[in-house]
């Protein structure tokens, strides 16, 4: 006799946009499922590739929603959230595939208390050759009520849109996502609010694969000051909708400088200050201030005295070598292409040491 948990409905929902190369894997992932109801919804953001071809060619096997006009990851989200009816739902970025039991094992982690679940990921190339594993095994998930690290400091250790599941009721709260805010990165906005209601169940092990690749919008290669610049200003969106969101449920707002207990958010805006200080976002932001604050934000983390120290020690020398020095160290952490193939070999032996 089967488990109840095999009957609760899910669903995958793919946002794609020109992502044609790789659509296949993603829509085929999602229908080999091992569990017993999964319904697949494909939604093309106005591609001008051959995308819809691919999805029609799947016939009633999948919902397609193509939009008109492009809106960005957002709108797709909302489209997607729309259409879909399964308890439990997963968004599936079409460049990324899910393992054959990924859902079994997200529904039999799920209990009544369950907000979101998240699981790690192979870091794949374009040939679906595995690289890595994200996040890294040495970063331990952040599990049950992560609400206080939240408000204190606007981020927990989470993962990607493709290692997320959420639960319906907590996504009809906190949906529709503000699109304008969110063409890029919608998958933030979520894993920042569905914690306000109810607990962030971890799965350890990869239950699918994380594509990075040229055209992913996470990788800039050389443009680290545009990178950088998004992803600070990501996170002030992120932070304007979690302070809304937990003053809806009765929680203390959101202090404007919670980010300054974030090293991953300080990381990104000394990135940003360097590179282009006429583009930065934040007007009277110093290298010394923001280095210093990475520094003790850095000994906060929850990961080994080793990598912390490590961490806080890169801040500081980011902040107070000369600029020229200071983007060099900046692109060799921030961009793994830019290091010398001795860093490469030197960071690996330290991550092994600080695992």
């Amino acid at each position: 006799m089967q488990s109840t948990a095999h009957k609760i409905p899910v669903s995958i929902i793919i946002p794609n946009y020109n992502y044609a190369r790789f659509l296949e894997r993603s829509i085929d992932s999602a229908l080999e499922q091992d569990h017993d109801d999964v319904e697949v919804i494909v939604v093309d953001d106005a591609s001008q590739d051959n995308s819809t071809v691919i999805m029609e060619s799947y016939g009633d096997r999948i919902l397609a929603c193509p939009r008109r006009k492009n809106g960005g990851h957002a709108a797709a989200f909302n489209t997607g959230f729309a259409a879909s009816s399964g308890r439990i739902i997963l968004f599936l970025d079409a460049d990324d595939y899910l393992y054959p039991g990924a859902v079994s094992r997200i529904v039999d982690t799920w209990d009544a208390a369950t907000a979101q679940v998240q699981s790690r990921l192979h870091i794949v190339d374009e040939r679906q050759h595995i690289k890595d594993v994200f996040p890294p095994p040495e970063l331990p998930f952040d599990s049950g009520d992560v609400v206080p690290k939240l408000l204190h400091k606007g981020r927990y250790q989470t993962t990607v849109t493709s290692g997320l599941a959420f639960d319906r009721t907590t996504l009809e709260s906190i949906m529709p996502i503000p699109e304008p805010d969110f063409r890029q990165g919608a998958d933030g906005y979520l894993a920042t609010l569905a914690p306000l209601h109810g607990h962030v169940q971890s799965i350890d092990e990869c239950v699918g694969a994380y594509r990075i690749h040229g055209a992913n919008h996470s990788v800039f290669g050389e443009k680290l000051a545009e990178r950088a610049r998004w992803r600070v200003e990501h996170d002030f969106h992120r932070m304007e909708a979690l302070s809304d969101q937990a003053s809806q449920v009765g929680l203390t707002v959101v202090p404007a400088d919670v980010v300054r207990h974030d090293p991953v958010h300080l990381e990104e805006r000394l990135a940003s200050l360097c590179a282009d200080r006429h583009r930065h976002p934040v007007a009277d932001d110093s290298r010394l201030a923001l280095a210093a604050a990475g520094a003790v934000a850095s000994l906060e983390m929850s990961a080994s005295l080793r990598r912390r120290a490590v961490l806080a020690g890169w801040f500081l020398s980011v902040g107070m070598l000369p600029r020229q020095m200071a983007m060099a160290v900046l692109s060799w952490k921030l961009d793994a292409s830019s290091r010398p193939r001795f860093l490469t070999s030197l960071s690996s032996m330290i991550r092994r040491a600080m695992g």
